[in-house]
């Protein structure tokens, strides 16, 4: 195993050198053949393990990762795909003390390992459990979303490998839409007569301001203007601009609000013409969806002598918002311990792996009494 530190990990070891080659195996979801590559080390990883090996199964065109049952009763949830692009996180892998860095590391790949490590020894577990890694969740899981759903309406409970936040669960999230918005204007010589041209840039800053004017405090409300392209030189009128939105929100009634609002907006300029496409993605996970599941994570935490978890409501969505718009029981934020998800700082505690795998164990155990 390369590593930075000298130390030996003993135990440990086997599940830090299986976070390594998925960390090393990088996996933007964008690329569907790196996607690939790494669904199916993963499946060599948990034959390994476990002794048998996943099924590898395509669901509308993504590379899906299936161990265990076809209809669980606990359904555990992970994703493969990350948000780093090829070579843009560096050193790619590296150990300090107990802080583990790399692409992905954090957001999510430490928790499928923890998972898995979590499966072994339990009997029955082929036959009642089902680890499900995905490899389109960072991009707003459109290709997996029906088979999550199907899954969770089924199961008994619902288990998502979602990083914690500081080691709390997660018992809440923000609901979430995305909406991309093309300005079509017309070009014209900036210079010489800029009159004759429909300014596309112009225009698509009216309509941020038009977007901040969207959100609500009280309920978390946020309406992000994040990607924004226009123009094609420094000396013309631009006809084109693409502004792309990120709205999220803890009250399913605010995002209805949202998608209603920017649907209708209408253009300020005379002869810009506006294309709107997007909408509601995943609805709110509320805390009446994980209140059960919380109170018992607690009560095994406890019997196993760890301290109280905590819990946490957060802004980001993952694939538990789909598990509990299907009616799941759902419990989120059971994998990594560490931080900077999606920064250039992401990190994962060492120290904390194989305990977290260990709590992960004996609730699955406790689910299956």
């Amino acid at each position: 195993m390369t590593s930075t530190n000298e130390a030996t990990y003993g135990r440990l070891d086997p599940m830090l050198a299986a976070i390594e080659a998925l960390v090393r195996c990088e996996s933007p979801s964008e690329d569907l053949a790196a996607c690939q590559n790494v669904v199916r080390l993963a499946s060599d990883i948990a034959t390994r393990v476990l002794g048998t090996p996943a099924q590898i199964k395509e669901v509308e065109g993504r590379p899906v990762f299936w161990w265990g049952a076809n209809a669980p009763e606990i359904l555990l949830l992970a994703h493969l795909d990350t948000v780093w692009p090829h070579g843009s996180y560096s050193p790619l892998w590296e150990v300090k003390g107990d802080v583990v860095r790399g692409p992905g590391v954090f957001d999510m790949k430490a928790g499928f390992v923890q998972a898995l490590f979590a499966l072994k020894d339990i009997d029955g577990a082929a036959n009642r459990v089902a680890l499900i890694a995905t490899s389109d969740e960072e991009t707003g899981s459109f290709a997996s979303r029906k088979l999550i759903m199907d899954l969770s309406s089924k199961a008994k409970a619902v288990l998502v490998l979602e990083a914690s936040l500081d080691g709390k669960v997660k018992t809440g999230r923000k609901g979430t839409a995305m909406y991309k918005i093309n300005v079509h204007g017309l070009a014209s010589h900036a210079g010489l007569e800029p009159e004759k041209g429909v300014n596309a840039t112009v225009e698509i800053a009216h309509i941020i301001l038009q977007l901040s004017a969207l959100e609500n405090s009280q309920h978390g409300t946020t309406v992000v203007p994040t990607l924004l392209k226009s123009g094609n030189s420094a000396n013309t009128v631009p006809d084109l601009a693409v502004l792309e939105i990120d709205a999220r929100s803890f009250a399913q009634s605010e995002l209805e609000r949202i998608d209603a609002a920017i649907k209708s907006i209408k253009p300020t300029i005379s002869g810009a013409r506006l294309e709107i496409t997007g909408g509601l993605n995943r609805p709110p996970l509320e805390p009446s969806s994980t209140k059960e599941l919380y109170e018992r994570i607690e009560r095994v935490a406890k019997e196993i002598g760890m301290p109280p978890l905590g819990s946490a409501e957060v802004g980001g969505a993952s694939d538990g918002n789909l598990a509990a718009a299907a009616g799941a029981q759902v419990l989120d934020g059971l994998g990594a311990v560490g931080g900077g998800a999606h920064a250039p700082s992401e990190w994962l505690s060492l120290k904390s792996i194989e305990e977290r795998s260990a709590l992960l164990h004996a609730f699955i155990k406790d689910l299956l009494k």
